[in-house]
């Protein structure tokens, strides 16, 4: 379970996260003790409270000793890496939503949908763009609204 988390980060992320790993296994065990978690946490920048953290360390610590193995700690900070993207995607969208809400309405026409998504991809035919229309636009109002956009770009 925890491998595939991991797998979800890039090579320099899971390389800075075993330097800091090693750092503080001073005892060169393969382990951290879960208070040494919250420290190397805030020095990634991570803010967590007390109680988050300990509900995400029962998550993670699969043998429940109290103690982080390399991989357990590796999906432990995977999650608050991957949730970082998450953010900074939902930003960026925000960014561009309101480029192309023009008039500031909160939504966007299908009509301007449908050239956004020829920029993003000229191979679409008529059809293709008529179909993801009909799918994101599901209450045929002819706009999208922000989360609308959002679920479309996830999706």
């Amino acid at each position: 379970m925890n491998e595939s988390i991991c797998d979800s980060l890039d090579k320099e992320q899971i390389s800075g996260l075993r330097k800091a790993f090693d750092a503080f296994d001073t005892e060169k065990k393969g382990a951290i003790n879960v208070e040494t978690i919250s420290t190397i946490l805030r020095m990634m920048g991570v803010r967590v409270s007390e109680s988050n953290l300990r509900e995400i360390i029962s998550e993670v610590d699969e043998d429940g000793s109290g103690e982080l193995e390399f991989e357990e700690f590796c999906a432990l900070a995977a999650k608050f890496l991957i949730e970082e993207d998450e953010e900074s995607l939902k930003a960026e969208l925000k960014e561009a939503f309101r480029i192309y809400d023009k008039q500031g309405d909160g939504y966007i026409t299908t009509k301007t949908l449908k050239e956004i998504l020829r920029e993003l991809d000229n191979k679409l035919t008529e059809e293709d763009l008529d179909g993801i229309i009909d799918e994101v636009d599901e209450d045929g109002s002819g706009t999208l609204d922000f989360d609308e956009f959002v679920a479309m770009m996830a999706g």
